[in-house]
């Protein structure tokens, strides 16, 4: 080998090195921080029609099938409990989710259960270890049946009624 084919070897190794890195700064950066979703805003916006008044109506009366809490059934916060809106619960350990898990196998923003047609669905958020619903692995929304364990990581959840 002569000294060109050996500098070329020593930078494409160098390269591959970096890019290596690089790689590995990107993950430590978005499991810390999460991921930034970038949405196209519109370029111009459309006004529309302003909407019809609503009747007054009184809220819906939760039916004895619907959950109507979370409970922390094992993990370090193992007896909490969360009552169930209509909003949605992020679950992880960034400091603005809604259940805050000090867990090590739990991402920055692991994952989330929200109300969808009258029942709980859970989502995966991307997460490094997976959010598993009764040991099945959670791959797109799915509901999430009364009393079903929801794991993340050591931590393990249940819609309660």
């Amino acid at each position: 080998m002569n000294a060109l084919e050996l500098t070329l070897i020593r930078i494409g190794f160098l390269a591959v090195l970096w890019l290596f890195v690089i790689a590995a700064v990107g993950v430590v950066r978005t499991d810390l921080f999460g991921t930034v979703s970038r949405r196209r805003r519109p370029a111009a916006r459309q006004q529309a029609a302003p909407a019809p008044p609503k009747a007054r109506s009184r809220p819906a009366r939760p039916s004895r099938s619907t959950p109507q809490q979370l409970l922390v059934t094992q993990g370090a916060l193992a007896g909490t409990s969360l009552g169930l809106t209509d909003e949605q619960i992020t679950i992880g350990r960034a400091d603005d989710a809604t259940l805050v898990l000090s867990d090590d196998y739990a991402s920055t923003r692991h994952a989330r259960l929200f109300p969808q047609d009258g029942q709980w669905l859970v989502e995966d958020l991307g997460s490094t270890n997976g959010t598993y619903l009764d040991r099945q692995k959670v791959t797109q929304p799915t509901p999430v049946p009364v009393g079903v364990p929801i794991r993340i990581g050591k931590t393990v959840l249940e819609l309660r009624r």
